[in-house]
């Protein structure tokens, strides 16, 4: 048997390539936009992919399944409740796909979502302990999959709570404790609140550790479960209804045009979203009036669907290299509205130079001495509930920025802002979006509270 995981740090996914070593027959179960990977691979090892498996519709990121279906000729596998604008095979509870003696078992697990599946995968045909279990966002290792996404739109969170309970309890727990369990996502993921770092795991141990795994009646699990979930990027009904869709595939050699200045400054005008991947520090530097910084370092797909509109044309400002890597991780959550990158934007900015402006960042002692004048700023803290709880600047705002775009009436346009994260990074994409949005004196803290906690 050939058994790969691919991670995505990026979007913390998890997606897999199977195979039987003897038939050269294969599977992928839950891969991301860009197929490249995964056909590679299977050519090196002279293997067919003759299927494509999602667990389930995902939320957080456009699976790859139309992609990989035009490069390989491999059907599309969802559980039996999914409908789609696309052909796809329906898998019942307890069917088995052979792919030799390597053989995958359908287990209809729903409560993430209505047509969730785990996969069981048997090293061989006849073997009585399945090798492990793919279980998609139902159980993750340390949590399990959150049941109010608006992937689940039409059913509530207290049924698809209910439904997760029995999958969870009855069916996953019900295997044997050396089954291996392979989830959809890792730490960092907001499909969950609890995941861990550890990208693989058994039942004995999930069963002995993960509070979701412990036997307890339904209210009692629904009540933890749906207890404490932060708020998801905007971004995540749009990729839940596009997984759906018979939708364009995507097209790399489009979206990686560089532009000229005079070409970006005509789409600007026209109403085109200046994304600037730059650095804090690069941009705060100068950047063109209005544009969105997003780091490309760190969570970037997460953070650019959490603040962009996935209808807007948008134009890249990228480090030197990097835009490729922009282009893809958009793609990635479906924003496929990517105009093209600024060539050579070092020189071309001086091209741009009359609408270049800096950003605010103030330090913890410039914060201070503001928060003592007779007309202080409003400090927005943007860092999630749980880092809030562990400490707080006093008076401070807090919207986390997943919920920003969605509370921007809650923000006073007459007061000078200063926005804080953990360290700095999300602090310049909150503040860039609500520059953005026209809010005229707009900061952030150079730190962020780690800064401030170590000044007090």
């Amino acid at each position: 048997m050939f058994f790969a995981q691919y991670y995505l740090d990026c979007l913390s996914q998890a997606s897999y390539l199977i195979a039987d070593e003897t038939t050269g027959r294969a599977v992928v179960v839950d891969p991301r936009r860009d197929v490249d990977e995964y056909v590679a691979d299977a050519e090196a090892h002279g293997f067919t992919v003759e299927a494509v498996i999602n667990t389930h519709f995902h939320a957080d990121f456009l699976a790859g399944h139309l992609e990989l279906a035009d490069r390989t000729g491999a059907w599309i596998g969802y559980g039996r409740r999914a409908e789609t604008e696309y052909p796809i095979r329906g898998l019942a509870d307890g069917e088995r796909i052979g792919l030799g003696d390597v053989t995958l078992q359908v287990m209809e697990t729903p409560g993430h979502t209505p047509e969730s599946i785990s996969l069981l995968l048997f090293e061989h045909s006849g073997d009585a302990v399945p090798y492990g279990v793919l279980t998609g966002d139902a159980l993750f290792i340390g949590d399990v999959g959150r049941p109010d996404l608006l992937a689940s739109a039409g059913t509530s969170a207290d049924e698809l709570g209910r439904m997760l309970h029995d999958s969870v309890q009855r069916k996953l727990m019900a295997l044997p404790d050396e089954v291996r369990v392979f989830p959809a996502h890792g730490a960092g993921s907001s499909c969950g609140k609890n995941l861990s770092t550890e990208r693989q795991s058994t039942i004995g141990a999930q069963r002995a550790t993960n509070y979701a795994c412990a036997p307890m009646s339904e209210e009692r699990f629904v009540a933890i479960v749906t207890a404490g979930q932060a708020a998801t990027p905007g971004y995540f009904g749009h990729d839940a209804a596009l997984n759906r869709q018979d939708r364009p595939l995507f097209d790399t050699a489009q979206a990686r045009r560089p532009l000229t200045a005079d070409e970006f400054r005509s789409r600007r005008a026209a109403g085109a979203v200046v994304l600037d991947a730059r650095s804090p520090q690069e941009f705060a530097a100068g950047h063109l009036r209005g544009a969105i910084n997003v780091p490309v370092d760190g969570r970037f797909a997460e953070q650019a669907g959490a603040v962009l509109s996935p209808d807007a044309e948008i134009l890249v400002v990228a480090p030197e290299g990097s835009e490729d890597e922009v282009v893809t991780r958009l793609a990635r959550i479906g924003f496929d509205r990517t105009a093209g990158h600024l060539h050579e934007p070092e020189t071309a900015l001086v091209d741009l130079a009359e609408d270049l402006a800096p950003a605010g960042r103030l330090t913890v002692d410039q914060l201070r001495t503001a928060l003592g004048t007779g007309q202080p700023p409003l400090v927005i803290d943007v860092r999630s509930c749980d880092e809030r709880a562990r400490g707080a600047v006093d008076g401070s705002l807090h919207i986390a920025l997943n919920e920003l775009p969605r509370r921007l009436a809650d923000i006073p346009a007459d007061r000078p802002l200063v926005l804080h994260c953990a360290g700095g990074h999300r602090s310049s994409v909150a503040a860039s979006l609500l520059r953005h949005h026209g809010f005229a004196d707009v900061s952030d803290l150079l730190g962020g509270y780690g800064a401030w906690q170590a000044a007090t």
